[in-house]
């Protein structure tokens, strides 16, 4: 028996240790609930036979029965509150097989090289990770097609047991073909320990405990449904508490044993892979905070945010010495030509990361459209310097500000803005005031849009069809099985103070300024979003010329950047 086979007998022995501890711990709970009715049982057995006659030993052999009939109601209670709890399944994209053949094929033949059960299904997730997940619960398969119904497709002699492949869709357009399969390896792997039955029983059993305090602290329950589940919430976060340390090293265990058999595959390709997810995660962070937030703020979300990263991680590659060479990749074959419809599975991929990131509807609509990459730099870039622009005066008009001493008075200039910023009283003055009134303003308006918590947004709209198709489930909402908390799920960013949106929003009427006056357009840089060319150049020098306006009230740093770019700050700008 070589090394690799000891290291992973041992991990699966021990994943097995920890597993039977967590079972153990949930045949010690039962014992202590029968405990009072075992006790009753030897009361009445030994009154039955003579023996501790009297009435004080039938007044115990009584009391102790209606203590054990509490005890196995509040029992039953707590074992069908965890037994009914739904378990919070991450949202993701359904792949079925037949829109993905290929992809199946290279998890199958995978599966085969590792000596393990192949995954039940392939799904996709907005993220740049991979894990394995169980879906088994009934409350997850309600209404959705087993495998051996076509619905999701099967590995050969996977059964409907076996955990979901989750891929990062990041990865598919990023990585070729051999890296993803070498990055997969070890989570395919995990399937083995999976099939365990002592695993996979901790395992429902640890889920159901999180799932029925994750119930029990939903809201909108009254009080004669909301009291017992609380106390078996409360009994559920004891058990989970003593399981924690366990269910934690049976994890480690389970991965330490996948990633040791895994080891025979593609062991070498798998170091640079590794180099490759890095990168990836890189790339789709910039390109979610710097690209795609912005034009969910403006009520569009790009559609093809997987193939948008290719293009960040190319222009990274292209910055970046450390990241020579990785842009030489390009010419081998992308793993996203697994997928028969890529640009549809994109699609979903992308409204789903706009629903996780930023908490926008489930459907398209008037206020919440795709928008191509051709198209940004016009919808979304154009179009929110022009907003911001349009909210700032609107602001300067509530506050009763003039207009500029010099030019047309009836029309908003980029002069009213810095005259007000840079008049008496400093920036403590009207630039606080302003910026706590442009944050109000920013506020209300995104209380009231669809998607954020205003009217038409309930959190439980239907998504698209999506690459799944019509029959294998893709039109029930991913996030409804998540559970009952607030859009968005993981945030991108904390809200912004007031100085940074008084900032944003004099940075755009400059922006505005610079297209009107000078010849200046909107465009896009993908790693920084937004951008303005002067010239067809990228000008990224405006950021500390504003905020020299904005914290210091010095406008000499700003009118030289408006002089050397040719902006008349006197001249009227168009707004929205």
């Amino acid at each position: 028996m070589s090394g690799i086979d000891v290291g992973e007998e041992l991990g699966a022995r021990a994943a097995q240790a920890r597993a039977l501890s967590l079972l153990r711990i949930r045949s010690r709970a039962l014992a202590v609930a029968i405990l009072p009715a075992a006790v009753a049982v030897v009361l009445f057995a030994a009154g039955a036979q003579g023996h501790l006659a009297g009435p004080a030993w039938d007044a115990v052999r009584w009391t102790v029965l209606g203590v054990a009939v509490v005890v196995l109601l509040v029992t039953v209670l707590v074992a069908v509150s965890v037994a009914r709890a739904r378990p919070a399944m991450s949202p993701t994209v359904p792949v079925p097989e037949e829109g993905a053949p290929d992809l199946y094929r290279l998890v199958r033949d995978l599966a085969d090289r590792l000596d393990v059960p192949a995954p039940s299904a392939i799904a996709l997730t907005p993220d740049c990770d991979s894990w394995l997940e169980d879906r088994t619960h009934r409350a997850l398969r309600r209404g959705r097609r087993t495998p051996a119904e076509g619905g999701a497709g099967a590995g050969a002699g996977a059964g409907d047991t076996a955990p979901v492949l989750v891929i990062g869709s990041p990865f598919l357009w990023w990585m070729r073909v051999a890296e993803l399969r070498a990055v997969l390896a070890p989570v395919v792997a995990g399937t083995g320990p999976s099939a365990h039955p002592d695993i996979a029983a901790a395992r429902r059993f640890v889920r159901g405990l999180d799932a029925a305090i994750a119930d029990a602290a939903a809201p909108g329950r009254g009080a004669v449904r909301g009291a017992p589940l609380a106390f078996a919430g409360w009994v559920a976060r004891l058990l989970l508490r003593a399981c924690r340390d366990h269910a934690a090293e049976m994890e480690r265990c389970v991965a330490a044993a996948a990633s040791m058999r895994a080891q025979t595959v593609d062991y070498g390709l798998r170091i640079a892979a590794q180099e490759q997810v890095g990168l990836a995660y890189a790339g789709w962070d910039r390109l979610l905070t710097r690209v795609a937030l912005p034009a969910w703020r403006m009520g569009r979300w790009p559609s093809r945010l997987d193939a948008g990263v290719v293009s960040a991680l190319t222009e990274l590659s292209r910055r970046d010495r450390l990241a020579d060479g990785f842009a030489l990749r390009l010419g081998e074959r992308p793993a996203c030509d697994l997928l028969e419809e890529p640009g549809v599975a994109d699609e979903a991929a992308s409204l789903l990361a706009a629903r996780l990131f930023h908490g926008g509807p489930a459907e398209s609509g008037p206020d919440w459209a795709p928008v191509d990459w051709q198209q940004y730099p016009d919808e979304v870039v154009d179009r929110k310097w022009r907003t911001e622009a349009a909210r700032l005066h609107r602001v300067l008009d509530t506050l009763g500000v003039p207009r500029a001493a010099a030019g047309d008075p009836d029309v908003p200039t980029l002069a009213r803005v810095m005259e007000h910023l840079s008049g008496p009283g400093g920036p403590g003055g009207p630039g606080e005031e302003l910026a706590a009134c442009i944050g109000a303003a920013v506020a209300r308006e995104e209380a009231g849009r669809p998607g954020h918590g205003g009217p038409g947004h309930d959190g439980q709209g239907h998504g698209g069809s999506g690459p799944a198709g019509p029959d294998s489930g893709a039109a029930e909402d991913p996030l409804d099985l998540w559970g009952p908390g607030p859009l968005p799920l993981f945030p991108l960013q904390p809200p912004r103070t007031g100085t940074e949106l008084l900032a944003d929003h004099v940075a755009a009427m400059v922006c505005c300024a610079a297209v009107d006056t000078a010849g200046a357009a909107p465009g896009l840089d993908w790693l920084d979003g937004p951008a303005l060319l002067v010239g067809g150049e990228r000008r990224a020098d405006l950021a500390a010329p504003v905020l020299s306006l904005v914290e210091d009230g010095d406008p000499d740093p700003l009118l030289s950047w408006l002089a050397e770019v040719g902006v008349r700050s006197d001249k009227p700008v168009r707004l929205v």
